[in-house]
């Protein structure tokens, strides 16, 4: 049973985390709770630290496009605010009740990357707070012994276990006025990954480009967005007729998108990065597990998502491709993550030394 804590300021946070290490409690961060299982499970006895009192909205500068939230703030909240002005956090994971602090930590994103890239893009600047007690600004404070280090870039996507982010400084894009998606359809797995291929390798300047698959059959969709998104989506239309895929234009095209989104997450998600040219070896993969999949085309980020979980389908998937495990039941016996290559580990390990010397952030 984890003891919980929810300090009400960023000092009595990293007070709060100075006393734990002192006391040799380990101690876990906690946002919205949508991604509470991905990581390890903690070990017992660990404190509890809740970004819930950090909810301010600091600024929003709307003539530069940038914003300073506390970590604890809502996504949703967020980004309600910045629409007002027609702006936005290009971030755009499933989560619903996600914190702004939580999904950078977490480096969870949906399929506005492949247009904006990730957390570690747009995060521009971040207040953390250390075990050792330090309050630290990225860019504006030089910490002893992690000068030198892009303190922003680490945390996104460091699930915590080098320090807590208290609060983030974000680069904001404009809402575009109007949105058209293209998209084609094809049962062969080649042949979704050639029409995929043919768009990110064009000029066209999508929003979006991402693919669906189950029981051999898929989607690729792309999403044009701007005062006239029409003619593009128009080329790329036919850019995907030419490798043979049946077509259609969706004007009305959120649902298609929400539908995206929600499909990274289920009773059991794994998320596979593999090179582009292997999309068509994963497809045939989810399908000998019984899996479907939706991803960043380009990328090479996929979720592959399995009704009926099994630590066997995460085993195969690992046999070929680098793969991590998000949501799952808490009874299946698999590890969340991904195996590491010896020299990358001990990097990672130095890393932690540095930021979290006494090891307590877990």
């Amino acid at each position: 049973m984890h003891v919980a804590e929810a300090p009400a300021t960023r000092e009595d946070f990293s007070s709060a985390l100075a006393a734990a290490t002192e006391a040799g409690t380990p101690v876990r961060f906690r946002g919205g709770g949508t991604k509470a299982g991905w990581p390890p499970p903690a070990p017992e006895g660990t404190l509890e630290l809740s970004t819930a009192g950090l909810t301010e909205i600091v600024e929003h500068n709307a003539g530069d496009l940038t914003a300073v939230l506390e970590a604890g703030v809502p996504l949703a909240e967020a980004q309600a605010l910045f629409a007002k002005v027609d702006q936005r956090l290009a971030l755009d994971p499933p989560d619903h009740g996600a914190t702004v602090g939580g999904v950078v930590a977490s480096g969870d994103t949906g399929p506005l990357r492949g247009r904006y890239g990730g957390p570690r893009d747009l995060v521009v600047g971040m207040r953390v707070a250390l075990s050792d007690g330090t309050l630290a600004k990225s860019g504006g404070k030089v910490i002893k012994n992690v000068a030198g280090y892009d303190v922003a870039k680490l945390f996104a996507g460091s699930f915590g276990t080098l320090g807590a982010i208290v609060e983030v400084s974000v680069r904001l894009h404009p809402i575009a006025p109007e949105t058209a998606t293209a998209f084609g359809t094809a049962r062969d797995a080649d042949e979704l990954a050639r029409g995929a291929a043919a768009l990110g390798q064009s000029a066209l300047e999508h929003h979006g480009l991402d693919i669906r698959w189950e029981s051999g059959r898929g989607t690729v969709l792309a999403r044009f967005a701007g005062a006239a998104p029409g003619p593009q989506a128009e080329a790329a239309e036919r850019l995907l007729r030419e490798q043979g895929l049946a077509t259609e234009i969706a004007e009305d095209d959120g649902s298609l998108w929400d539908e995206q989104r929600a499909a990274q997450r289920g009773p059991l998600v794994v998320k596979v990065s593999s090179l582009p040219t292997r999309l068509p070896d994963l497809l045939r993969a989810a399908d000998e597990l019984g899996g479907s999949v939706v991803g960043r085309a380009t990328l090479g980020l996929s979720w592959v998502r399995f009704e009926e979980p099994s630590a066997a389908a995460v085993e195969r998937l690992r046999r070929d491709f680098v793969a991590a495990v998000l949501d799952r039941p808490a009874d299946l016996d698999v590890d969340p993550v991904a195996p590491i290559d010896p020299p990358t580990l001990a990097l990672m390990q130095r890393v932690k030394e540095r930021f979290d010397p006494a090891g307590v952030c877990v």
